[in-house]
């Protein structure tokens, strides 16, 4: 190699660095809202819950999925967190708990618990 393209080659990965640096920082990842714990918010929640356990925690008749509807919360509570910590067996819910703090976990289950069967 001579030396001029020696010098155009180290010109020109100092100009990359020296453009590299110059850019702007990455912008800072989203911050997320906190959670909604207000009643509005614990129904949007628990609206989440209807596909598979029925409107108000209450499935179609005949179904094989659990209704929530009435249940004690402090029974429903340690299920969703058994749930969200792998140690309760399931086909979907330990994927969906893991998406809740443990207070909308808990919110739920009052809400639920609240609902007539």
């Amino acid at each position: 190699m001579t030396a001029v393209a020696r010098f155009l080659a180290t010109a020109g990965a100092l100009g990359a660095c020296l453009a590299a640096a110059q850019q702007p920082a990455p912008p800072a990842p989203p911050s997320f809202a906190p959670s909604n714990l207000s009643p509005a918010g614990v129904r949007s929640l628990a609206a989440n819950c209807a596909a598979c356990h029925g409107t108000n925690g209450r499935p179609a008749p005949g179904s094989t999925l659990a209704g929530l509807a009435g249940k004690p919360s402090g029974e429903m509570q340690t299920a969703l967190i058994q749930f969200k910590q792998g140690k309760r067996p399931a086909t979907l819910m330990h994927q969906l708990a893991k998406g809740y703090s443990d207070e909308e976990l808990a919110a739920l289950a009052d809400y639920f618990a609240r609902q007539p069967r």
